[in-house]
């Protein structure tokens, strides 16, 4: 999940330059190449095109970047926009625009051959206005390549393409049945693929149950190690760490098995009668360490959301809102029994879970103390006509709890950063927020903005 983002660049050039300054071409070849290697210098896997004139080789090159995360445009001169608009609308690929020149000064002294390799902006102009008339969404990077602040820009466009294509094309394995009654997030597989491009399997908690009989006493072991070096185990029965690491290895393992990047499952078909010991909260809180989506109650559109904000480098955990602290201006998350372990300040303690809503044993669970700091709330929301919005709100993680009385549940309180808390409340619902949401640490808003751009989508900053 933590590899690079890779970026396919596009250098796009005029055709009648080459018969009228052929001498030139060399050296916008080796713009292209410095380009390249300054986006390599932030951390991004580049693959360039050739140098591309007329529709055919965009044509050609779009075609062999299309295993890239997203693509990028750079105008070495002026390009017609009708040579490569047609073919960058119709690509599935997050496009960004690099708004950029060889040259970090033009003043007075400025010659005509200055002009003739530093003129690229006015096709970006070009391309960017027909692309709009097309609405094909697209981000903007612009400055100078040797200015901190645009590789900032850089490096943070390619996150919101990153967390848009992995959107697109998330799997996401879904186990047990859907929670009766839930409708906020409840979106049917197939507007799921056909609108958001995210697919949907699901599996009966049985096969789970079967699959769990495949895991082996070595992997059991290996995990048992595993779960020392993160959590503090010393206060949960090792028959149990057993029971619900076996769960969890089965889950991962079909994780693998359906190349699956999130997944759900719903509590309430873990039952005896399909022969699974146990419930594997655990597992869900170590996945979303390990860059894999998560989310409660069968819920394949939030999941898909975290998996995607993960693969965009976010520090992110599945959570909910549950209690307003109306005198302190907090709000009490929460949720059974997942929170992401890498959001733990220390090794987070695992408990014996007391689960009451079926007759499986209980399982542990990770009770981590959230790191307090800065965070960002997320959250995707179906809307009419089969849309969707994606929603942000700037957060504070409070240096809080953990609380004696809930120590059998993940939890930790936030402050909205940015308003009141009713005006917070107030502002999320009126955008139809549902109740399952990502907490990502830091601020995402801008990258989370940029995202919902690529997508088409609205969003709101409560």
């Amino acid at each position: 999940m933590n590899r690079p983002t890779r970026i396919g660049l596009l250098p796009l050039y005029l055709a009648l330059y080459d018969e009228v300054r052929p001498e030139v071409r060399p050296e916008m070849e080796q713009f292209a190449d410095h380009v390249a290697r300054r986006l390599g210098e932030m951390e991004l896997e580049v693959a360039r095109a050739q140098v591309c004139c007329v529709r055919a080789e965009v044509e050609q090159a779009v075609r062999d970047l299309a295993d890239a995360d997203a693509l990028m445009t750079l105008h070495l001169a002026y390009s017609p926009s009708l040579e490569s608009a047609q073919t960058l609308a119709g690509s599935d690929l997050p496009l960004v625009l690099l708004d950029t020149t060889p040259a970090s000064r033009f003043g007075e002294d400025a010659t005509g051959d200055d002009m003739f390799r530093n003129h690229g902006i006015h096709g970006v102009q070009d391309l960017a206005s027909v692309l709009r008339r097309h609405s094909r969404p697209y981000l903007l990077c612009v400055g100078h390549l040797d200015d901190p602040e645009f590789a900032e820009e850089v490096k943070l466009r390619c996150r919101s393409a990153r967390a848009a294509r992995a959107l697109g094309t998330m799997r996401v394995l879904v186990i047990g049945e859907d929670f009766e009654g839930m409708g906020d997030f409840a979106v049917t597989p197939d507007v799921l693929h056909e609108e958001l491009g995210v697919h949907v399997s699901r599996m009966p908690v049985r096969q789970l149950a079967l699959e769990a009989g495949n895991v082996t006493d070595e992997e059991l072991a290996a995990e048992l190690e595993s779960d020392g070096a993160q959590c503090d185990c010393s206060e949960v029965a090792p028959e149990v760490i057993e029971r619900t690491n076996r769960v969890g290895l089965a889950v991962r393992s079909l994780l693998e098995k359906t190349e699956s990047g999130a997944f759900s499952f719903n509590f309430a078909s873990f039952v005896g009668s399909t022969g699974i010991e146990t419930v594997p909260f655990l597992e869900a809180s170590k996945a979303m360490a390990r860059g894999v989506g998560y989310a409660g109650e069968a819920d394949a559109l939030t999941a898909a959301l975290i998996g995607s904000l993960a693969q965009a480098g976010c520090t992110v955990t599945f959570t909910e809102m549950f209690c307003p602290d109306w005198e302190g201006g907090s709000i009490f998350m929460s949720h059974m029994g997942e929170c992401a372990l890498h959001m733990s300040d220390g090794p987070a303690p695992l408990v014996e879970k007391g689960f009451k809503y079926s007759d499986v044993e209980n399982p542990a669970i990770a009770t981590p103390k959230m790191r307090p700091g800065e965070a960002t709330l997320v959250n995707i929301a179906p809307g009419p006509e089969r849309s969707f919005s994606l929603i942000t709100a700037r957060v504070e993680v409070m240096d809080r709890g953990p609380a004696p009385n809930f120590t059998e549940a993940p939890h930790f309180w936030i402050r909205p950063l940015d308003r009141s808390l009713r005006d917070f409340l107030r502002g999320y619902s009126e955008v139809g927020g549902t109740h399952h949401l990502g907490l990502c640490m830091g601020d995402e808003m801008e990258m989370v903005a940029g995202m919902a751009g690529l997508l088409g989508m609205d969003h709101y900053a409560v």
